[in-house]
């Protein structure tokens, strides 16, 4: 699988990231040893990028990987690590957070930094990512914290997540930012119609998309009309392009312009396989415009 740009004089990333939201105590509990396993499984599919957030596992999850990669200073050669900040979390690993809110000031931006740092057992972050736009943030300080890791080498390229059109422009003019993370799938399209896609575009930048698999609505045992109508156009689709409904429902996202890289967020290497398999599969314009108006459930205006 070849790795993509996401910017001019950026980082090449793999196109397909595996995110590891659920590695830990949010979903499937792995050990270290397992977590290792998994790693070089995902390497050997040439998945080399993986998505990290400081608050996972209520702020477990990075230290689990840290202790997976540990010692291993060849394979962190390998990878490329991506962490976000800015949500805090109430919980009892951070006893001095008493409300659920947004912090983007200088200071917090460089703690959750350096606890990142210490957590994946890395001297540097390949990307760094605002979790969510705050009402409070103000781009100038934002700049200033990112300028701080850049110039330390201890964060080499920055970006944002779950930001707006305006939000983004706002906090590009005081620094360049390579990526928007963002939630896109056939059952949430909205990133295609509100100039968050097409901005991307203009910026030649790659977004990232989280919840791809409509946060496993697609696999529902008891499918809504919008999916059942999904997999009656798949069911057509399988044979022609050789590829499951998984693979399908994957390769839709690839094909935009916009050069989207998916966040898988899985623990099985099958899964992970399959969405390296659609890196190969070209949808036709008007297979793609089938599945669309399925998902819609009504014909393009």
């Amino acid at each position: 699988m070849n790795k993509i740009q996401l910017a001019q004089h950026g980082p090449e990333f793999s196109r397909i990231i595996a995110g590891v939201m659920t590695w830990g105590v949010w979903g499937k509990k792995l050990t270290a040893k397992k977590a290792a396993s998994y790693i070089d499984e995902c390497l050997d599919l040439g998945v080399s990028t993986f998505d990290h957030a400081d608050i996972y596992g209520h702020y477990t999850t990075e230290a689990l990987f840290g202790r997976a990669i540990k010692g291993k200073s060849s394979l962190r050669q390998e990878m490329e690590l991506i962490s976000k900040c800015g949500i805090k979390l109430v919980t009892p690993n951070r006893p001095n957070y008493k409300v659920h809110g947004y912090d983007t000031s200088k200071a917090h931006i460089l703690f959750s930094a350096e606890n990142s740092l210490k957590n994946l057992k890395t001297d540097y972050l390949d990307l760094l990512l605002i979790h969510r736009p705050s009402p409070l943030m103000h781009p100038y300080e934002i700049a200033e914290a990112f300028n701080q890791l850049k110039q330390s080498g201890k964060v080499r390229n920055f970006g944002v997540s779950n930001f707006t059109p305006a939000q983004f422009s706002l906090l590009n003019q005081y620094i360049p930012l390579i990526t928007n993370q963002i939630e896109v799938s056939l059952l949430h399209d909205t990133p295609m119609v509100d100039g968050t896609l097409d901005q991307c575009i203009q910026h030649e930048i790659a977004p990232m998309a989280y919840s791809t698999m409509a946060k496993g609505v697609f696999f529902s045992e008891d499918p809504s009309e919008p999916v059942q109508r999904i997999k009656k156009i798949c069911a057509k689709l399988q044979k022609k392009y050789r590829a499951t409904y998984e693979e399908l429902l994957t390769a839709w996202l690839l094909i935009h312009p916009a050069r989207i890289l998916p966040v898988i967020g899985t623990t099985r290497i099958d899964r992970m396989a399959a969405a390296v398999r659609a890196t190969e599969i070209s949808l036709e314009r008007d297979d793609w415009f089938a599945l669309w108006e399925a998902a819609r459930g009504h014909e393009v205006a």
